[in-house]
């Protein structure tokens, strides 16, 4: 009798891109690190990618805002995760939003070579837009997870990540005293009116 549970498809490495987003503070690196870690358990081959330029709590390590560490590799660019990573059975990307539009190519393409690619990153920025290639990413994804912080101001699921501090760049790397999670109506009382979801008075 054929065993099913190993049968040629079953053994076949599919390929995968998954995203999980969200605000700062919203568990994405923690979910992140999760599912490496578990492919790390299961023996697979597990490379770890982050943007040279996040050196918050390490230079080379991905480590989330409750603390938990993973060690990854800096990288300038995302070709060189395609190089890096491509002998690989699962890749973590962290802080993908500061990654060049590349990436997107990248992650296809590591997927059509039969690798599950894992990325975390911010889908807005502090002024509530899309925030670089995650738009793209969440697009081409097999599975976007969104993942929410809780709004310091009512406690209701945070929307975007406020700047407290001045500086009008997009990348402003921060923590809780330079950005705070709020949801969109306490967005509302403090956004620029440029801002998509500030308040109009026209």
């Amino acid at each position: 009798m054929k065993d099913v549970g190993s049968s040629s498809g079953e053994m076949m490495r599919r390929g995968r891109v998954e995203v999980v987003c969200g605000s700062m503070f919203s568990g994405k690196t923690e979910e992140l690190i999760r599912r490496l870690r578990r492919a790390q358990f299961a023996k697979q081959r597990v490379e770890i990618f982050k943007p040279a330029i996040d050196v918050r709590y390490s230079e080379e390590e991905v480590v989330s805002h409750e603390g938990n560490s993973i060690l990854s590799t800096p990288v300038d660019s995302s070709a060189s995760i395609l190089l890096m990573g491509q002998e690989s059975d699962v890749v973590g990307i962290d802080e993908a939003q500061f990654f060049d539009e590349h990436i997107v190519e990248v992650c296809n393409e590591l997927a059509s070579r039969g690798i599950r690619v894992i990325v975390a990153g911010l889908d807005l920025d502090f002024k509530g837009q899309p925030f670089g290639p995650m738009p793209q990413l969440c697009a081409i994804a097999d599975e976007v997870t969104k993942v929410h912080a809780i709004c310091v101001r009512c406690g209701a699921l945070a929307y975007v990540s406020h700047r407290i501090v001045a500086g009008d760049k997009q990348v402003m790397l921060g923590e809780k005293q330079e950005y705070e999670p709020l949801c969109r109506e306490c967005y509302k009382q403090v956004a620029p009116s440029s801002s998509p979801l500030g308040e109009r008075n026209d």
